[in-house]
C-alpha cells in the first residue's frame, strides 16, 4: 500500500488552498518537488484541477495538520487506509487516440517537456500515444506546426487522465538517475568524435 496520497496533485491543491502548511511540507506528504508545488501555486501547474480534502479522505487530521503549522520542521504521514483497495493491473495495451484529440497531441506533448523534464520519452509514448520522432521535433522546435503549438494540460485536453498521468510522474520521480559523463553536458571530446584523428593532424601540421 502507498504511503502518499492516490491523487497527489488534487490533495496538494486543497492543501495550499486551506492551509498554511509549507512547500516542503505539502511536497513531501505528496510525493512531488517543491518547485512543482510551487507552480500549482501560481497556477501554472494542475491549473482547474478540483482539490481533494485529505481529512475527508481519512488520510490526514486537523490536528496533523495544525501541528505542522505550527512547526515547520513536522513531516505529515499518511493515516492507515480504513479500507483495503483491490490491486489493478495495467493493461499494456497501445493507447488508442480519436482523430478528433490528435491535433492536442503536440499541445500536450509541449506542456509535458516544460513541465515534466524528468519524463522520458518511453514515458510521454505511452502516456499521450505519440512518436519519438514527433517528441524530438517539438523539443528541437522543429514541428511543421511549431508557431501554433501552446502549452495545454493533456488531462484538460482529455488525453489522458489525471491518475495516469500522477502514475507516469511518480514513476519518473523514483527513477535512478542516469550517469552522466564528467562535465555535466554529456559531450564526447574532439578526440573520441573523431577517434583522434584531430590529433594526428595537429602532429603533422607542427611538423611542416
Amino acid at each position: 500500500m502507498s504511503d502518499k496520497p492516490l491523487m497527489p496533485k488534487a490533495t496538494a491543491v486543497w492543501l495550499i488552498d486551506n492551509t498554511r502548511l509549507s512547500f516542503e511540507q505539502i511536497a513531501e506528504f505528496c510525493g512531488m518537488h517543491p518547485l512543482e508545488i510551487k507552480g500549482i501555486a501560481d497556477e501554472d501547474v494542475a491549473k482547474g484541477i478540483k482539490g481533494s480534502d485529505p481529512v475527508n479522505a481519512g488520510q490526514l487530521t486537523h490536528e496533523q495538520i495544525e501541528q505542522a503549522e505550527n512547526n515547520p520542521e513536522v513531516r505529515l504521514k499518511m493515516a492507515p487506509p480504513k479500507y483495503k483497495m483491490p490491486h489493478i493491473k495495467q493493461k499494456k495495451t497501445p493507447r488508442y487516440t480519436p482523430v478528433s484529440k490528435r491535433q492536442d497531441k503536440p499541445d500536450a506533448i509541449y506542456w509535458l517537456l516544460r513541465n515534466h523534464p524528468e519524463l522520458n520519452d518511453a514515458d510521454l509514448m505511452k502516456l499521450i500515444g505519440t512518436t519519438k520522432a514527433t517528441i524530438a521535433k517539438i523539443r528541437d522546435r522543429g514541428h511543421w506546426n511549431t508557431q501554433n503549438i501552446k502549452a495545454v494540460d493533456p488531462v484538460t485536453l482529455g488525453l489522458c487522465s489525471q491518475i495516469e498521468l500522477d502514475f507516469v510522474v511518480g514513476r519518473a520521480a523514483h527513477r535512478k538517475p542516469r550517469l552522466v559523463r564528467k562535465g555535466g553536458d554529456g559531450m564526447k571530446s574532439i578526440e573520441e568524435t573523431t577517434g583522434g584523428q584531430a590529433s594526428v593532424d595537429d602532429g603533422a601540421n607542427d611538423g611542416e
